[in-house]
This record gives structure tokens, sequence and C-alpha cells, in this order.
């Protein structure tokens, strides 16, 4: 499935950790709950109860047909959200200088870990976005400032994240570019004035300058040639290897095949698998219904698309939000099941189950020959 070569790596174990928790944990999501309240009460379930680590030296994909909520996901992480939504659980961010340990309006705990999800702006905006949590934006023209040119931005961000002053910030500035395969004859363009491509270069070259503990890159690739996708998910997957964090919200499996140490599989709000990445794409392969649909619609694969469309947050299904999509659905599934060994699946693909639809029993007559009667 992967194109080209990916370069060696080593992984999350083998590598430093930055300074945190003793365990190499830079960032511990608990029951991450984000909700949208709009008018007429209406309410708008964009994640529900997600819940990982990140560790030092570990890239973490997290993949998912678009409107799941992996974007907002991320937006909730750094405080980007609209006024209108509410969070609820815990993101603890260690290591980093800029730690609160009083428990006080930081949004620090005792525990010494930062949560993200209290903190208030100042402290979101002074010492956590671009400092210890950098961004790759799903939108790059919308983050970049449409009077200034690319250079005039990078140069900012060069300059306050790293001292540079003078000869050595031009070239510095110069270096950040190339970091990010944005071209040196284009620093000096306004941003109306790029392609997309080149303005998800722009955006990805501002969120390496600081070389964050950790990064949250939020569809890197979108709008990048093959080439240049390869190049800039290993240049992402080098930051990792660094001994820092790397949190990749992607469409684009190969991609993620490409650099992830593990994959979190997200629906309708939802982490329904998380899973070391060699098992997600190879043996024994994804174990919720969903997210072996979404390997099997590639091209390389089986070419089959997931049956159906998914649900709108603002009307979710009862029990499992998959149930209505899935041919091993069951009465049982009129309940949300949590997420357990991995799978948060009342019906599991058994491991080892072949892959290509139709080899093999599935669906109904699997769970026959289990003796679990017919799909609901």
């Amino acid at each position: 499935m992967t194109q080209g070569t990916a370069p060696a790596r080593t992984t999350a174990r083998e590598t430093a950790p930055q300074e945190g928790r003793a365990d190499g944990i830079l960032l511990a999501v608990r029951e991450l709950t984000v909700r949208f309240r709009m008018r007429g009460g209406r309410e708008i379930a964009a994640v529900t109860d997600a819940s990982f680590d990140l560790a030092a030296g570990e890239c973490l994909a997290l993949v998912g047909e678009s409107g799941c909520g992996k974007s907002v996901l991320a937006s909730a992480l750094l405080g980007l959200l609209p006024g209108n939504a509410r969070t609820g659980g815990r993101a603890l961010l260690y290591g980093g200088a800029a730690r609160h340990t009083d428990g006080g309006p930081g949004g620090g705990t005792a525990s010494g870990g930062l949560d993200l999800l209290a903190a208030d702006e100042a402290t979101l905006a002074r010492t956590v976005r671009g400092r210890r949590v950098g961004l790759v934006p799903q939108s790059p023209a919308a983050h970049l400032t449409p009077v200034r040119t690319v250079r005039a931005q990078l140069s900012e961000t060069v300059r306050e994240l790293t001292g540079a002053r003078g000869p050595a910030l031009a070239e510095a500035t110069r270096a950040a570019a190339e970091r990010a395969a944005f071209p040196a004859g284009h620093l000096d363009r306004y941003p109306h004035q790029l392609s997309g491509g080149l303005a998800q270069r722009a955006a990805t070259a501002l969120a390496l300058v600081a070389d964050a503990p950790l990064l949250l890159a939020d569809e890197p690739t979108t709008g990048l040639d093959r080439e240049l996708v390869q190049r800039t998910v290993d240049e992402l997957r080098g930051h990792a290897d660094d001994g820092r964090g790397l949190l990749i919200i992607t469409h684009d499996l190969a991609a993620a095949e490409r650099v992830a140490d593990r994959v979190a599989v997200m629906y309708a709000g939802r982490i329904v698998e998380l899973c070391d990445a060699h098992a997600f794409f190879g043996r024994p392969g994804p174990r919720h219904p969903y997210a072996r649909g979404l390997l099997e619609a590639l091209p390389e694969r089986a070419f089959v698309p997931v049956p159906g469309i998914p649900p709108e947050l603002g009307d979710l299904p009862e029990g499992c939000a998959f149930a209505p999509r899935c041919a091993r659905a069951s009465a049982a599934c009129a309940t949300v099941p949590a997420l357990t060994d991995g799978v948060a699946c009342h019906h599991p693909v058994a491991p080892g189950a072949p892959t290509t639809p139709g080899a093999g029993p599935t669906g109904a007559a699997e769970r026959e020959n289990a003796g679990e009667g017919s799909a609901a």
C-alpha cells in the first residue's frame, strides 16, 4: 500500500523522552467530550469520551471519514473552539517550562500536567500554542495573515520563538521554509497568491519553527502531490524521531501507514479502535467493522466502499452509531459498546479473519456460526 520507501525510524520506546512523566507520556487525554449548543436548543455531539495517550517519540494517526470529529478534537486541545462549544474530560500536557502545579487559573494539576481543557486563554496563547504544542491547521489559508507576505510571517515566528536576529534571522527563515519544501522564490508572495499546496507548506513551515514537544498536524498533506506528501510526512515523522510527539489527523491512509506507530479510528465522534499501526495495516488487521471497511475501500485493497453514509452528529442513532451501516449488527448494538482491548464493538472481527469481503464467513452468517442469531 505504501508508495515509496519510508525511512527507517525508532519507536517511542527507543527514543529519549522529553521532560515530563517518567513513562515518557506527553499527552494524556481522558474522556474528552465536545458539545456544540445550537439555536433552538439543538446539540451537536462532536466528540464523545475520547481517551488516548501520546508518548515522546511516537506518532499517533487519527483517521476517519469527514465530519467524524477529528479536527474538533484537535481544536479542543488548543482552545480554538467557537464560543458555543462546551468541553468535558481532561487533556493533560506534560513537559516544558510553562508548567502549572498549583491547580490554579492556568489549568495545572498537582501531578505537573497542564490540563489544556481547563487552561485559560492567556496560558494557551503565551506558553502553549506554538511553543509547547505546534499546529499544522486543516485550513492553512485561514491561518495566514492576508496582508503580510509569507516571509514576513515566517520571519516573525522565527524571531519570537528562537530569538534569532539580523543575518541569522534571514538565514533561519530560509531554512524554515526549506524544511517544509516551501520554495524560496515564493517567500515574498501574499497568501492569496499561493496555491492550496503552497499554503499548506507555508503553514507547515510555521508549525515546525519551534520544534514544540507536541505537534498536531491536521490534514497536513491536503493539496500536495504524492512526492510532496511523502516528503512532508517524513519531515513530520522526524519530529517524533527526535523525541517529540506527533498527532497526525488524516484521510490519507497511505501517509498514515508510512509514519504512524499507532492508529486511532474515529466514527461519529467516538474512537472505535486504537491499535498498533503494523497490526492495523497488516495482520491481523482492524477488528472494528468500520475500521476494516476503511481499508477495504482503498483501490489497492478490495475497492469496496463502506455502505451507507455517516450519521449527523446532531441526530445520532441510539446505541452503536455504526449499526445502521453494519452487516454484523444485532440487538446488542442498541447499547453503546465500550472501548475494550482497543476496540469498541459488540461484534469485533476475529483476529486473522479474511480482509477481503466475501472471503470467509461475515455478517449474519458469522454470527449464526457463533450462535448469536440473525442481524436485527
